[in-house]
């Protein structure tokens, strides 16, 4: 079959259905500036053969993150997935599946998400969880337009604790809520809940917060729940659960973050796993799918997708979300390596990620000119450079070591002698001592 492009009449004909006087009309809520102007600076033509060389050679200029000492998080995490996990997730059954919208030949995968379900809403230390979010980041807008609906208020406080893409994507996805970003406190100490009134639906707090800094949520939830407010609660480092209290018995009413760090590899970016879970008064108002367990006929166990209306696909201008991606697999990966992993195995190996990073830290300390900012940390934490933190990574990678990431690459408010570093269980004492050897030269 071949594929016929529109032609000319065809696309004159659309736009005007659509009362636009031309494609340019379609992009105009692209901020000035962002647009390309003309075609990008590439070759017009090239064979498939030299498509692929090039291709090659761009990619060879990439560092993998396994060729040497890496130390680099800020919300994505490098960690160790056992084979089994790739080997399971590629059967059939699971690699090809959709939406499991007929629960009568959808068993297998409606039960993994279950069990998915099940694991995030014991590790959060919530009552009920879903199974349908993009990613750390899009849960958390998720959670603050799902406050504002059983609130019915709309204004939320972002603390500047929370990772500066999750603030970016809760601004533009909460369109229709007040967003206050509270300005960044690297030291850890800022004061959200004086900022807490009648009018604010939630307050969003990450903790290990984005600069590794570990926080008591008590204080923050009783001053929100005073003024009728709701608790967001963040994590982006899911394998740190392992270790800190949970943020449900800390009063929180919804926990989100990323799963990325459990069975899923770094990916160049992508596709996570976002994790959201609630308490049950609110799962009304919860986005997303639900798997929930049932009986069949016959009275044997078996499962199902639940509470979940016909207004998240039909009358979708009357649903709660719209966020029913299928991340199904990047959710079976991270119930899989849990399972293998179970509660004990989970301890220990956030006990390991934590000894690893008070060893990089103590390690880091001891450079000339290098200040460790962190009281409290997981795996976490950051550290003040002299001179200009971009730099310093750049000479830090080309001497064979990536050493975190510049704050002010996510952040461009932020000073730009801060560098955010993470170290796990793949973090080795020989690449502690690179590490620290190359940025006494890095900083010299």
């Amino acid at each position: 079959m071949r594929y016929h492009p529109l032609t000319a009449d065809d696309r004159a004909l659309m736009l005007r259905r659509i009362g636009a006087a031309s494609i340019d009309d379609l992009f105009t809520d692209v901020p000035e500036g962002r647009l390309l102007e003309g075609l990008m600076d590439l070759p017009r033509g090239r064979s498939e053969m030299a498509v692929e060389r090039a291709m090659a050679a761009m990619a060879r200029r990439n560092r993998a993150a396994g060729e040497g000492p890496f130390f680099v998080g800020a919300g994505a995490y490098r960690h160790h997935v056992p084979a089994s996990v790739d080997h399971l997730i590629q059967r059939s059954e699971f690699l090809t599946s959709y939406t499991p919208y007929q629960a009568e030949i959808s068993q297998g995968t409606l039960q993994v998400l279950f069990e998915f379900q099940t694991q995030v809403a014991r590790l959060t230390g919530m009552e009920v969880a879903n199974a349908s979010m993009y990613d750390g980041s899009t849960a958390a807008a998720e959670a603050v337009m799902m406050a504002a609906r059983a609130t019915r208020r709309d204004r939320a406080i972002v603390s500047g604790s929370v990772h500066p893409q999750y603030r970016d994507v809760i601004a533009t996805v909460s369109s229709d809520v007040e967003i206050e970003a509270m300005p960044t406190d690297f030291a850890g100490a800022e004061d959200v809940t004086s900022r807490i009134d009648e009018k604010t639906a939630c307050v969003v707090v990450q903790c290990p917060s984005f600069y590794g800094h570990l926080v008591d949520l008590r204080p923050v939830a009783r001053a929100a729940h005073e003024k009728g407010a709701m608790l967001v609660a963040v994590f982006t480092e899911a394998v740190a659960l392992g270790a800190i209290e949970p943020a449900g018995p800390q009063g929180a009413d919804i926990v989100v973050g990323e799963g990325q760090s459990i069975g899923n590899a770094l990916n160049f970016g992508g596709p996570y796993v976002g994790l959201f879970a609630t308490r049950k008064k609110f799962i009304r108002q919860m986005p997303g799918r639900l798997a929930g367990e049932t009986v069949d006929a016959d009275g044997k166990r078996g499962f199902t997708l639940t509470l979940n209306t016909r207004e998240q696909h039909i009358r979708r201008d009357k649903a709660t979300s719209n966020i029913c991606t299928n991340s199904g697999l990047c959710a079976l990966a991270f119930t899989i390596h849990m399972t293998l992993l179970g509660e004990t195995g989970l301890t220990r190996l956030a006990r390991l990620n934590h000894a690893r990073a008070c060893a990089t830290a103590d390690a880091l300390a001891r450079v000339p000119g290098v200040e460790v900012l962190n009281e409290t940390f997981f795996n976490e934490f950051t550290i003040r450079v002299p001179g200009d933190a971009d730099a310093v990574v750049e000479r830090l990678a080309a001497g064979g070591v990536l050493g975190g990431v510049p704050v002010c690459r996510l952040d461009p408010s932020a000073p730009g002698d801060l560098v955010v570093v993470a170290a796990t269980e793949l973090t080795t004492d020989e690449d502690i001592a690179a590490y620290a050897a190359a940025l006494k030269t890095a900083t010299a």
